[in-house]
């Protein structure tokens, strides 16, 4: 952070006793709440959208290229990247379930070279960057449509894909696909240590050229056998089984694991009153995401507001306050999908300008409490400086994760501190390690303000040293510990000499 961030007097007598007995401070004394906001980017692989740069890259060129993007993530101040492990029943991580993706060896099937595991590689990265890592599942796309590479024959669900618009998709009416999907779900947050489950909006696929999706078989089988619904009834029965389910067994496994969905941005065409949209998701996609929310089956939704502002048939305003008034507060967040990508595209009603309208559009409204921007490449490459804007605008300073208490509203225990002079004259400021801690806060006092600088992920060693407080004007600081869902303990505050 450029220059001076502090200046003015110290506090006197109270904070020269506090470093000379290196006994705290009174806990959190004067210290406002820590900013809370989600800041994400979707890093895509299917088709090689974000990640690798090309199919079949040597594995140490893969690890360069995603240490850049997690690299590129923390510098802006994002706190979390939803990575895209499984496109279409295959796997960017080690799996027993389905095969190696294309996107990553150029052949659905090839193993990487020396044993490299991108998920796992993701994970100790985002830990040690103090981002959370989402895991991003699409559960029933069965072969994306630029896919060159064939099934591999022993696909353990080829024979439960369906052929619709150049792409092969599991038939969610078939209750071994859903079963299947939720084992690839349920082994990824019990093997790896994700922060989140998510999944976007393709559950059945957008609807193509007028033809039905071919499950007549499925729906044949379900009415033989004594089902009532209709095929549309039956269709989002089909998803909203998955989805229930899904979410009752990642809380019976790790209740801290976040389970988010980025919807389509349109519930359905005329909701609300002047919302307009060729996609019908509740009828087409078959997901009532209405229930979901009653229901209180996700701990978080990130529609896909991918519409400008100023477009009135999908107006991004009349949208987010829609689902901000759909999302309960206090049980479930909303961190609104962004079309960032768009915003460097150069096409009408587009710019970046718009993009960080958006931004502040979304903190103005009280329901949403984040953003998740598609996608990763045009902040990694500093498209039209977006990255750069989003730094020194609206991410200038750090945020916490917003708290989850659905899930646990426990503080983890206060971390112990010492601040401690080195033969060479500098500070160090130390911290106790403590493995229940998924982040470690860092503050200054600045005169008499408090200042969040850093949230500071699982990296062992000092946390800063006495040159760089001094450089920023800090007078003294404050450490704390926040778990997994949130929870920030009590500050342990110490002065500078």
């Amino acid at each position: 952070m450029a220059g001076r961030l502090c200046s003015g007097a110290l506090y006197g007598a109270i904070l020269v006793q506090a470093v000379l007995a290196q006994e705290p401070l009174q806990l959190g004394a004067g210290i406002p709440p820590a900013p809370r906001e989600f800041r994400g980017a979707w890093v895509a692989t299917v088709d090689n959208i974000d990640w690798p740069s090309r199919s079949g890259i040597s594995a140490d060129a893969a690890r360069r290229e995603l240490d850049a993007i997690l690299d590129s993530a923390a510098s802006m101040r994002l706190n979390a990247v939803l990575f895209q492990v499984r496109p279409a029943c295959d796997a960017l991580y080690r799996s027993e379930l389905e095969p190696w993706s294309e996107w990553l060896t150029g052949a659905q099937g090839r193993a990487p070279a020396d044993g490299f595991d991108p998920l796992a590689h993701a994970i100790e990265g985002a830990q040690r960057r103090g981002l959370e890592l989402h895991a991003w599942i699409n559960p029933f796309r069965g072969k994306h449509r630029a896919a060159r590479s064939p099934l591999v024959a022993d696909h353990p669900m080829r024979n439960a894909m369906v052929e619709y618009a150049g792409e092969m998709w599991l038939d969610p009416g078939r209750a071994e696909a859903r079963a299947h999907s939720l084992q690839v779900c349920l082994d990824i947050v019990t093997r790896y240590d994700v922060d989140g489950l998510h999944m976007d909006d393709y559950f059945y696929p957008y609807p193509s050229g007028g033809k039905p999706f071919p499950d007549d078989r499925s729906f044949a089988d379900y009415r033989s056998s004594g089902g009532r619904l209709g095929r549309s009834d039956w269709r989002r029965a089909n998803v909203d089984s998955f989805v229930q389910t899904l979410y009752a067994r990642i809380k019976d496994t790790k209740p801290w694991v976040k389970f988010g969905i980025s919807p389509f941005g349109i519930v359905r065409p005329g909701v609300p009153s002047g919302i307009q949209a060729g996609i019908d998701q509740y009828e087409d996609l078959a997901a009532d995401v209405r229930k979901w929310v009653r229901e209180g089956w996700c701990d978080y939704l990130s529609p896909q507001l991918y519409w400008p502002i100023g477009q009135k048939a999908q107006s991004y305003t009349t949208l987010l306050r829609y689902w901000s008034d759909l999302v309960p507060d206090g049980r479930m967040h909303l961190w609104i999908g962004n079309y960032a990508s768009q915003a460097v595209s150069g096409k009408s009603g587009w710019s970046t300008g718009e993009l960080l309208a958006q931004v502040e559009r979304t903190r103005e409204d009280s329901g949403a409490t984040g953003n998740v921007f598609f996608s990763m490449k045009v902040l990694r490459d500093d498209a039209e400086r977006l990255r750069t804007k989003l730094r020194e605008g609206p991410y200038q300073l750090p945020a916490l994760i917003p708290r989850s208490p659905w899930l646990d509203d426990e503080p983890p225990a206060a971390p112990g501190l010492r601040v401690e002079r080195t033969a060479e004259g500098d500070l160090e400021v130390r911290w106790t390690e403590d493995p229940d801690a998924r982040w470690r806060t860092l503050y200054v006092l600045c005169e008499d303000r408090w200042v969040l600088l850093e949230v500071i992920g699982k990296r062992p060693g000092i946390a800063v040293t006495g040159r760089q407080l001094q450089r920023l004007g800090a007078r003294a600081v404050a450490v704390s510990a926040v778990d997994r869902c949130g929870n920030e303990s009590e500050r342990v505050v110490r002065a500078l000499e």
